[in-house]
């Protein structure tokens, strides 16, 4: 045999030991593709099966809020005078519906109403039942506002609801209240992450 036909014969066999490479590899390639895609979809299973529900659900049924223009006694908490002081105020009334949709109790610890305006959020908790009662004591002008006031410190069994109204005070003036971003509430438990909620329907000014 000649060294051309040796030569050729050789070009012949490299030419196919690099097509079956290629092939090899190509197959390579999409075993690669196919696995990570399988694992992909592993993980985003395993994320949302282990996703759990919020603990607890809130409604705020009814929102209202009253303007009232006050002026300080004169005197501080020793009775010593001092000069009186006119401040605008604005009495947020909430009708909240918090339902327990967890396997266990809830412990409900504060709530928070929130006011987005357009130099940031202000907060104000809610009365405790005492205080939410001695406020109509006070003014009794209110009376149509009375509702059961919400058990502060209350717990919620599995499966359960609790519901009432809470008030909280704000120093702003009418404008601003009017002029808010947002309004929202802001549910403690204890042991549980915070729920927020955000009342569906418009709030009612008087």
């Amino acid at each position: 045999m000649s060294l051309l036909q040796q030569d050729t014969s050789s070009s012949l066999d490299d030419a196919g030991r690099g097509e079956e490479l290629t092939k090899g590899s190509s197959h390579i390639v999409w075993a690669t593709i196919v696995a990570v895609v399988v694992v992909t979809a592993a993980i985003a299973a395993y994320m949302i099966a282990g996703q759990k529900p919020p603990v607890a659900a809130g409604q705020a049924i009814r929102v209202a809020a009253h303007m009232m223009h006050r002026e300080t006694g004169g005197f501080d908490a020793s009775g010593a005078v001092m000069p009186k002081e006119e401040f605008d105020q604005v009495l947020v009334f909430t009708h909240l519906k918090l339902h327990n949709q967890s396997k266990n109790p809830l412990f409900l610890h504060q709530i928070l109403t929130n006011v987005t305006l357009e130099d940031g959020v202000r907060s104000s908790y809610a009365a405790t039942p005492t205080d939410y009662e001695r406020l109509f004591r006070a003014y009794p002008d209110l009376t149509a506002l009375h509702g059961q006031p919400l058990a502060m410190e209350a717990t919620i069994p599995p499966g359960q609801d609790l519901e009432g109204d809470i008030v909280s005070s704000f120093r702003m003036t009418k404008a601003q209240f009017d002029g808010r971003k947002g309004l929202d509430l802001t549910v403690s438990f204890r042991y549980q992450p915070d729920l927020k909620v955000t009342p569906a329907g418009s709030v009612q000014t008087q």
